[in-house]
């Protein structure tokens, strides 16, 4: 069995105000090009699917022409509900979907075998099972408790997620001593796990103290597709749990960042291969820092990899210069001429006497939500339990608004 694990293509999604929709196009395009090149059997796309719970209608014409054109390949299809999506809105083509061969999981299943979803090869033959577990919100786990305090929350929630593998971890291992007993089993999460990276387009997603799910909790299956952390990685170092990332820089902290989907092949002792398939980069991103004198000859390296017709889009950040009123203009002279968009600049830190005081000057549209409440409640003097109850009341305030219907 081969699989193509992928996630977080954000379609939709716009940088600091521009479009990504040529950069989505391309993805999805160069996607099913790896489709035929590798043969591959059946592609995972672990969550966050779009951007947000209501997407323009271009991103939806990017999905269904992505799920026809998949379709023409005679691989599978398995999409998977995250954070930022709709359970409702994916719910809608479901069904109609279901007839081409995809298979659609915007939430949890009113039945767990639902969930259990047995991938075939290109021979039509059961070659894997599937615990296919989307982005798992906190509704569909747990009932409210009044008094419950915010460890109690986490730990039940904690607890909740882990038995929703275990049962549907189980339902496969019955499932595959039905069918003869040598598939190899996949689960999916959209989910953060200790020690993952995370990258400033990255929201927490839990609220209360669960901000890591352990991987120690996963059940012992073959292979473990998650979603929801943009960086590519390992977690834990197990080389069968892995975060895909997302596709496309969704910040300008992965600009840089080597995107990759990954070639997954499986047989019928379990994991044999797990290979990154670098994704090219559709749009440059570049972040340039330093005194005004100094951007002069950085800004034009960094054009360098921009061409009229697709410039950089740039972050820049000003050092020693950061007390000057007029930024703004003077760094656009000095990208007069290079191929170069700034879509965002920074006032950098600048030494006052012998101490670096924090001279950032940040706008609004600089700073999350988040960053917005910690900057407001520094500025109070507060018992150290209000300051924790505010901070959670916040979280789950933000969690309400940020989570689709």
């Amino acid at each position: 069995m081969r699989i193509l694990h992928t996630s977080d293509w954000h379609l939709g999604q716009h940088f600091m105000g521009k479009t990504r929709l040529d950069e989505h196009a391309a993805f999805l395009a160069w996607l099913v090009e790896q489709v035929h090149h590798h043969k591959v059997d059946a592609v995972l796309v672990a969550g966050d699917i779009f951007d947000t719970g209501t997407p323009p209608s271009y991103a939806r014409e990017l999905y269904h022409n992505f799920v026809v054109a998949m379709s023409r390949t005679g691989a599978g299809l398995v999409l998977l509900g995250g954070n930022h999506d709709s359970v409702a809105m994916l719910n809608e083509s479901r069904e109609l979907l279901d007839a081409l061969r995809v298979r659609v999981i915007p939430g949890v299943q009113a039945e767990p075998e639902q969930q259990l979803i047995t991938l075939v090869n290109r021979a039509g033959e059961p070659a894997a099972l599937l615990c296919a577990i989307p982005f798992l919100r906190p509704r569909d786990l747990l009932e409210s408790r009044a008094g419950d305090s915010a460890d109690d929350k986490s730990r039940a929630l904690q607890q909740a997620i882990a038995a929703h593998y275990q049962q549907l971890f189980e339902r496969a291992q019955a499932r595959r001593v039905a069918l003869g007993g040598e598939l190899p089993i996949i689960a999916t999460g959209h989910l953060t796990t200790v020690g993952a990276s995370r990258s400033d387009s990255v929201r927490d997603i839990y609220i209360g103290t669960l901000e890591a799910f352990p991987a120690g909790a996963f059940p012992p299956a073959d292979y473990i597709a998650l979603g929801h952390i943009h960086k590519p990685q390992k977690v834990g170092g197990c080389e069968h749990i892995r975060y895909s990332g997302a596709p496309l820089a969704l910040s300008f902290d992965e600009a840089g960042q080597q995107k990759q989907v990954l070639l997954v092949e499986l047989g019928t002792c379990g994991l044999q291969s797990v290979t990154p398939v670098p994704v090219p980069v559709f749009q440059p991103l570049g972040r340039v820092t330093g005194s005004l004198k100094a951007l002069e000859t950085a800004l034009p390296e960094v054009a360098s990899a921009g061409t009229a017709e697709r410039p950089v889009w740039l972050e820049v950040t000003v050092t020693e210069d950061d007390y000057l009123s007029d930024l703004q203009p003077r760094v656009q002279a000095l990208c007069d001429g290079l191929h170069v968009e700034v879509l965002m600049v920074r006032r950098g830190r600048r030494e006052r006497g012998a101490a670096l005081v924090a001279e950032q000057k940040e706008t609004l549209s600089e700073l999350t939500p988040q960053q917005v409440f910690e900057r407001r409640l520094a500025v109070e003097e507060l018992a150290q339990d209000d300051e924790a109850g505010l901070t959670e009341l916040y979280a789950q305030v933000l969690a309400s608004l940020e989570e689709p219907a």
